[in-house]
């Protein structure tokens, strides 16, 4: 991806979030001027990698295959300075933008429509090898409610609803045509990108970069050393 659109799809983002009402810490607008400012204190952030994440999964097509996340608050697996047990994220998904077949082996989550379009979400189990069950049904819950879908079913979330993905279960999901951009929550146990995804077909989690414009924001992959 180039650093211009980067910029300009968190640019957007900023904006579509205030639109909704939903207020991002202080560190989500510092520039890196600003980083390279802030001491030790600010390692939770750097090493839980708290903050802005956008790609496009190593597509090359952002707007067809891509995902725009914003971390707020995450724990680690492997430090014990920081045993925090959950994480929240907040994202954008646009309409017909997909987030391409994963599952975590490690992370349960709920997503969650904040507001705007309405959410589409594919599933499929696993099989005992980690490929597609595309045979078996799939137990879905949703709001304190549990449904059985086939391999395959879809379950749209409107504004308020949510599902709860447990491990293991296959997922890929868009916006619904002609329903706009969604406004995403995330609420998971602690959230680890290096090692917690498993693609249905390989693929690289981040984007390779072409720095074609100064970073007006950084990424959570960014962030300058001390």
């Amino acid at each position: 991806m180039k650093r211009s659109e980067i910029n300009r799809y968190i640019e957007d983002a900023i904006r579509f979030f205030r639109e909704h009402q939903f207020p991002l810490p202080p560190f989500a607008y510092w520039t890196e001027a600003e980083w390279r400012t802030k001491g030790p204190e600010f390692d939770e952030i750097r090493n839980t990698m708290l903050g802005w994440d956008v790609t496009d999964f190593g597509g090359g097509d952002f707007e067809k295959q891509g995902l725009l996340l914003f971390t707020v608050r995450n724990g680690s697996l492997q430090d014990t300075r920081y045993p925090k047990p959950y994480a929240e994220k907040i994202m954008i998904v646009r309409e017909n933008q997909i987030t391409p077949y994963h599952f975590h082996w490690n992370k349960m989550e709920d997503i969650i429509n904040r507001g705007g379009g309405n959410l589409v979400i594919r599933l499929y189990n696993r099989l005992p090898d980690e490929q597609m069950d595309t045979v078996g049904d799939v137990t879905a819950h949703l709001d304190g409610r549990t449904a059985t879908l086939p391999a395959g079913g879809t379950v749209t979330l409107t504004p308020g609803e949510s599902i709860t993905l447990v491990q293991g279960q296959y997922h890929s999901f868009w916006g619904q045509a002609g329903t706009g951009a969604v406004m995403v929550g995330e609420v998971s146990r602690v959230n680890d990108d290096h090692a917690d995804n498993r693609f249905a077909v390989l693929m690289g989690r981040y984007p390779t970069l072409e720095e074609d414009a100064p970073r007006t924001h950084l990424l959570c992959t960014d962030y300058p050393t001390r």
